[in-house]
Formats: C-alpha cells, structure tokens, sequence
C-alpha cells in the first residue's frame, strides 16, 4: 500500500513537470513554423494542459479501468472551473475581455448538454465515442478557420508575450515535446496503477478515485498556468486555460478513451457528477460574460462561492464512500 501512494505521489510530480515541459515546447515549435499566437493559445497551450487528462484516460480504458477515465474527464471539468478558476479568482479577480471567450462558453454549456443527453442510457457505446471526437475535430477546425481571419484580439495579444518570454532555439523545443511526451506516458502508468491498488485496497469505486485524486492530480497544469497568467493580468489566458480544457475533456478525452473501450455508466454520473458540471458551467457563463457593455468579472467573493462548491461536491462524494 505504501508503494501505491508512493506510485501516486511520484507520478503526479512527473505528470505536471512532463505536461509543463511539453507545452512549452509545442508552443515554442508551433511559433517556429508561424503558427499565429492567437491559435497557439486556443490548440497548442489547450490541448498541452489536457495532455495529462488524455493519457491518463486512455490509458485507464486500455487497461479495463473505464472508471477512472470517465471521472477523470468529467471530474477534471468540475475542479477546473470551481477549484482551479475559484481559488485564481480569489488570488486575484478576472477580467474578460476577449471576443473568443464569449463565442466558447455558449459552446462548452452546448457540449456539457450533450455529454448529459449521451450518457442518459447508461453507457457510452463507440459511436457516442465518435461523435464526440468528429464535433471535437469540426471545433478545432472552426477555431483554427476564426484564428486564421481574427483581427488583433486580447488572447493573441497575450499569448504573443508569453511566446517572447519562453523563446527557446526548434531543437530545444523538439528535444521537449519527445521528453514531455515520453514521460506523460510513463507517470500516467504509474499513477493509474497506483490509483486502482488504492482504489482495490479500499473499496472505492473506480469513478470515485478518478472523480477526486486523479482529477486534481491531472488538473494541476491547469491550476498553474492560470494562477501564474492570472497573476501577470493576462486574464484571457487564465479563462481560457479553463474552457479550452473542460472542451477538450468533454469531447477528446472521453471520445478517446469511448473509442478504444466502451463504458458502462452508472446513474450517479448523470444525476450528480454531469449536474454538477452543467451547474458551475452555467455559473460562469453568468458571471463571466459581463453585462450593459461592461466586461465580465471574476471577483474575489464569486471565486469563494466556486471553491465552497468544489469542497461541498468532494465531501459529498466522500461521506458518501464511507457510507457505504
């Protein structure tokens, strides 16, 4: 048992180091062959900080752990927008101001309503798993067709200095996305397995460990950037860390891990864990869009409210595995 936790600990240092290092390089490598600042923030940073989540779910259905894959996914959703976006806007209050953001949160609570409408069945079967990563594919090609016409937009502008600031030679920057990727890898084999022993020894539920320890394990590169950008002002970036995430995780991560092996739903997920998901996604299309020409804001008292959210769903899911 000490070994699983020691498997967890180690492997959640490697994950957030390898996703880190990944990123940097990709951004890096994709600003080397002209890729505009704007689309390397929406799909190179988005898809870099959800590295983890995707390996670690994949890697859960190939070795028979759907489980952990679908909590993963959906669990790294909800500690995304009401720990992870709670605690920087507590840190410090977001202002929104880019046009993207406005266009990706109706889509984000669109796809949190299909995730709901897929798994009302109680599976998610090959084709859901497909169909979610053909709406994936069409949204990466709708955002890389704006970001190509885009005029000069918030986002861009502070990705643009964020790429000035991590310049690094293309070899350098290849020489990272090969050791980012290598080690995604192999701390995600060793953090799941470390998860399942816990979860085996335990009792717990597969979905449950995915849910908790695995989702905030996963969600770190996350909550890094976007205190780190928050902190700076670049408050596009921090929100849009976030729903570039929950998209990829909605529709990439679970639509891979669906498509190598189908998985079984139980009721909890629909009722509880996908409610609690559209909950906090409508919260923040509330308090995020701005009203009567003003910009939006995250201001230090609704950070609060997200984090008293977080704590309160993860304590009901713990009274609940005791109760058992």
């Amino acid at each position: 048992m000490t070994l699983a936790f020691a498997a967890i600990a180690v492997g959640l240092a490697l994950l957030v180091w390898s996703a880190g290092r990944f990123v940097d390089g990709s951004a890096a490598a994709a600003g080397h062959f002209g890729m505009p600042p704007l689309l390397i923030g929406m799909v190179i940073v988005g898809f870099g900080t959800s590295a983890p989540e995707m390996v670690v779910s994949a890697l859960s259905a190939y070795q028979g752990n759907p489980g952990i894959a679908l909590g993963n996914a959906y669990g790294s959703n909800i500690t995304n927008i009401a720990l992870v976006l709670g605690l920087t806007a507590l840190i410090n209050p977001i202002t929104v101001h880019s046009q993207v953001l406005r266009k990706e949160l109706p889509i984000l609570a669109v796809i949190t309503a299909l995730a709901a409408w897929q798994v009302r069945d109680g599976s998610i079967t090959r084709t859901d798993a497909w169909i979610l990563l053909g709406v994936f594919a069409t949204l990466m090609a709708w955002t890389i067709w704006q970001g190509i016409r885009a005029k000069a937009d918030a986002l861009g502008q502070e990705m643009e200095l964020e790429l000035e600031e991590r310049k690094m030679p293309l070899r350098h920057a290849l020489l990272w996305i090969i050791v980012g990727l290598a080690l995604l890898i192999a701390s995600s084999r060793l953090l799941v397995w470390g998860a399942v022993d816990i979860a085996h020894h335990f009792g717990v539920s597969d979905l449950v460990i995915g849910l908790t320890v695995i989702a905030v394990g996963t969600s770190l590169p996350e909550l890094a950037s976007t205190i780190i950008a928050a902190r700076k002002g670049e408050h596009d970036i921090a929100l849009g860390n976030i729903l570039g995430s929950n998209l990829f995780n909605t529709l990439a991560v679970v639509g891979i891990a669906g498509s190598i092996s189908p998985m079984a739903v139980g009721p909890d997920v629909l009722t509880r864990d996908i409610l609690v998901m559209a909950v906090l996604t409508l919260s923040i299309f509330i308090i995020g869009i701005g009203h009567s020409g003003r910009p939006g804001r995250i201001n230090r008292l609704e950070g609060a409210g997200l984090l008293a959210c977080y704590v309160g769903y993860t304590a009901y899911l713990v009274t609940t595995v005791f109760m058992q």
